[in-house]
Formats: C-alpha cells, structure tokens, sequence
C-alpha cells in the first residue's frame, strides 16, 4: 500500500512540478510584462474571487465530500450504480454553477465592492476590476466540472492526467500576456480572457479520459439521487472547513485593498511563490491519501487508516519543515530572481520578499492541513473540520487586526507582510486543532520511531539552516548579478541546501528506504 501511495504522490507531485514551473514562467512574463500597477491589483482580485471558489467548491468541501462517497460506490456497488452518480452528480453541479456563474456576473460590481471594498471610489480601479471579474468568472464553471473528472480520475488511479491539466492554464495565460495584451486597448483585459478560455481547455482535456472508463454521459440534473443528496450534505460543512486557508488568503486580499497601491499584487506573487511547494508535495500527498483512506474506511480497516496517516506525516516532517525553512532564508534571491526585470522595480521585489518571508513561515502548518483534513473527509465526518476552521478564521482576523492596525496608525511600510504573517500562524492554528481531534477520536495513533525522527530531522535542518543564512551573498549583492547568474546562483544554493540536509538525515541514522515502506505492527 505504501509503496503505491508513494508512486501516486510522486506521479501527482511531478506533473504539478511541471505546472508550477510554467507558473513561474508566467508570473515572471506578467511581472515584466506589467508591473505592478492599478491594472494588476484588479487583475488579481478579478481572479481571485473565482479562483477562490474554484478551490473552496470544486478542489476543496467537493472532493473531499465525493471522493469518499465515490470509493465506496466503486468498493460496495456496481459499475452502473457508479456510471449513474457521475452522471448525476456532474448534472446537478453543473446545472447549480452555471445559476451561480450568472449571478455572479450580474453581480460583479457588489462582489467587488464585498471582496475589495479599499477599491471603491478610488479611479478607475473599481470599475476595471468590475469588468474584468465579469470575463474571469465563468472560469469557475469550467474549472469546477474539470476538478469533478479530475476526482473520478483519481479515483480509479489516473493521478497523472488532473494533475498535467493546470498546465494549460498557464499556457493560455502566458500566449494572453506576450501577444494578445499588445493587441488591446487595456492590456490587462487579455490576461482575463486568458484565464476564461483556459477554464474551456482543462475540460476538454480530461473528458477524452473519462470516456475511456466508460463514465463519460450525458450529464443529467438528478438532485433527489441518494448519492448526489448524501454529496450534498457533506459538501456545505466542507466548504468551510476544507478552504480555511483560502478564506484567510481571501481576507489578506480584503485587507489589502485598503492599503498602498501594490499590496495586492506582492501578496499575490509571494502566495504563488508558497503555493509551488505546497502544490507540489502537500496538494499531491494530500490528493493521494484520500483515496486510499477513503477505501480503508469503506473497508473498515483502522490499522491501515491510522498507518496511512502516519506515513503521511512523517513525509510532511522530512519535506515540508526543510521547504519551509529554505522559502524563508532565500526569500530575497528567489524573488529577485524571478521578478526584479523590466516594470517590477527594487521596491516591488523588496516588498514581495517580505512577505514571502511570513507567508513562507506557515508553510509546513499549510501542508499538514492538507494531511490531517482527509482523515476526517475520508471518514464522511465534515463537521470537526468545519468548527476548527471557524477557530482558525477568527484566529486570523484578531491576529491581522493585532498586526496590521497598529502598522497603519504608525505609519510602518510592510503592512501587507502583517497579514501574511497572520494567515501563516491561523494555518498552524489550524492544523494543531485536526490533530488533537484526530488523536482524541482515535483515529491516528503515531507509530513508534517519532522522537527518534524528530532529533534527526531538526539536526538536519540546523545544519542546511546555518548554510544558508552565512553562506548566501546579500539582497543588494545578488541584484547587481546577470539574469543567468542569479538563476545559476540560485540553483547552487537550492542543491546545496539539499545535499547537506539529506547527508545530515543519512549520517543521523535516517534509512529512507525502510521510513518509506514502513508497514503497521
């Protein structure tokens, strides 16, 4: 089972590796491209909000609530029993976003108003954000169907193919920048359009895929269906409590627009720099071990949940904790790296890098979450989750108004770091709730080998730590370096860091191989 797992997670990881690479490739195009700048801000507020409820609807409270109801149709049902809940289920989600979808395009100028409420009054600003949420938000309906197919997908062990389909976003993203922006009066309305038609890509990409299962049908609105109702009522809770961190990211955006013209866009690019590790080992971990515990809980197999678990954790220790540790000390490197060309000035790469510094601090409690929150989805239980992120979120709004009020009535810079800062701290909030709940429930119950791990994996990342903070050369010394030195640069003290923390890990007494086919006593 273990070994399996390790080869989804490694297959998911290295697709959406590839994804977030082109990622890059296009941030930095629309860094140089534009700046940062009033057209920025709304961009990213335009995209956001259905980018938000792509996540919170369609990766987040919906996969996590069909996936388990989906594993158990496939482990106590039949084939045609199964073929039917797709079908009616992607009718009934379809049909219910596609209402959503133009409701929220009539409604653009209200939701801009609730989600960036600093941008009213203010220019142009509200308006064009208006204008382009009305052209990015059918995304929404096209990602959502895409996230349903990518969950059948996953479902039968075809990780490969969800996890390569955000690629096209970026790719339509990144031909929008570079030849159709020059073609427009507003340059920035081509990122939207980008952004739309991409939505249109990734469906047609995966359905080929599904037709090949045999579960490609006609979709058809059935909301009375046991499957779709049993859905449904585990979604509503789910959509809270999967996609806390979301919320807070969304509320850093609300914040935001009161602030200085660019914080928004530094909060954007430093949260894209945090989602790279986070999506490629935390969503691939997480996207992983749902399946199978959703299958050890159908089976009723507890020692086989509580092991998953624990070999789920034990990989978030020896990845996430030294990503979260190298994204804070090369902060200023990789962001100047990346982004300091053409209308991304010194200023803008400073203050990105201040808060992809905080942002980063939470990375290791963000990629838990992603662990620890299908033990409890696996198991259809929506609730807890939902409780613990409501503990989180008004963790993250007391902590944002502690941090950030008193920077704006001082008049401190760096405000905008305050609130990643806060958000990083609600993820460890977060993910410390999960797993006391977990363990109160009995559900997970640590294997032997944790103390011993820990001592290890702490030496290991002291010694990759001090390598890093005495050995990288300075922000202002790393500016003044070519474009392909900097990169070159930068990949050295990447592989460095790596060499010397899994050296310390093997010197210490760390066996991976054996860590990674652990099996349950």
């Amino acid at each position: 089972m273990t070994r399996k797992l390790l080869q989804s997670t490694l297959v998911v990881g290295f697709n959406t590796l590839l994804s977030r690479v082109l990622g890059f490739v296009r941030d930095m195009i629309i860094a140089r491209v534009f700046g940062v700048s009033v057209g920025t801000d709304a961009f990213f507020v335009a995209f956001r909000i259905p980018n938000f409820m792509r996540r919170l609807f369609a990766e987040g409270a919906f996969g996590q609530a069909f996936v388990p109801v989906l594993a158990e149709y496939q482990t106590q049902r039949s084939e045609d029993d199964t073929r039917h809940l797709v079908q009616h289920v992607m009718g009934t989600l379809g049909g219910a976003l596609a209402l959503v979808t133009v409701a929220g395009m009539l409604a653009a100028p209200l939701i801009v108003a609730a989600f960036a409420p600093g941008f009213v009054g203010v220019g142009d600003k509200f308006a064009l954000t208006t204008e382009l949420l009305r052209i990015t938000f059918p995304y929404l309906l096209f990602i959502a169907l895409t996230a349903l197919a990518g969950a059948v997908l996953n479902s039968f062990g075809r990780f490969a193919i969800p996890a390569f389909t955000p690629v096209f976003l970026n790719l339509c993203m990144i031909v929008a920048a570079l030849w159709v922006a020059p073609t427009m009066n507003q340059p920035v309305e081509a990122l939207a359009w980008g952004v739309f038609v991409a939505g249109i890509v990734q469906l047609l990409f995966q359905l080929p895929f599904l037709y090949r299962l045999r579960l490609l049908r006609w979709p058809r609105w059935d909301h009375r269906d046991a499957g779709v109702r049993r859905i449904a009522r585990l979604m509503l809770p789910a959509i809270f409590g999967s996609s806390v961190a979301q919320i807070n990211l969304l509320f850093d955006t609300l914040v935001a627009s009161f602030l200085v013209t660019g914080s928004v866009s530094w909060l954007y690019y430093s949260d894209r720099l945090v989602e790279f590790p986070l999506g490629v080992f935390g969503m691939a971990l997480g996207t992983a071990i749902l399946p199978s515990l959703a299958k050890n809980h159908a089976q009723n197999s507890q020692s086989e949940f509580a092991h998953t678990l624990d070999w789920g954790l034990r990989l978030t220790l020896l990845v996430g904790l030294p990503a979260t540790l190298g994204l804070m000390l090369l902060s200023e490197p990789i962001v100047t790296t990346l982004f300091r060309y053409g209308e991304f000035s010194a200023d803008d790469a400073h203050m990105t890098a201040l808060s992809l510094m905080t942002y980063s601090l939470g990375l290791l409690g963000f990629i838990l979450v992603k662990v620890l929150a299908p033990g409890f989805f696996a198991r259809q239980d929506t609730k807890t989750p939902v409780m613990i992120g409501v503990i989180a979120m008004v963790a993250n709004i007391v902590m944002t108004a502690a941090l950030v009020l008193p920077m704006l009535l001082l008049d401190i810079p760096g405000a905008h770091a305050a609130l990643a800062l806060a958000t990083a701290l609600a993820a460890y909030i977060n993910a410390g709730l999960l797993f006391v709940y977990l363990r109160r429930a009995g559900v997970y119950r640590p294997l032997a080998g944790w103390r011993t791990l820990g001592a290890q994996t702490l030496f290991a990342n002291t010694a990759m730590a001090t390598l890093l903070w005495f050995g990288v050369p300075s922000a202002e010394m790393w500016a003044q370096l070519s474009t392909s030195a900097r990169a070159g640069q930068l990949v050295l003290w990447i592989v460095a860091a790596g060499i010397v923390y899994f050296i310390c890990l093997m010197v210490s007494g760390v066996k991976l191989k054996e860590l990674i086919r652990l099996r349950t006593s």
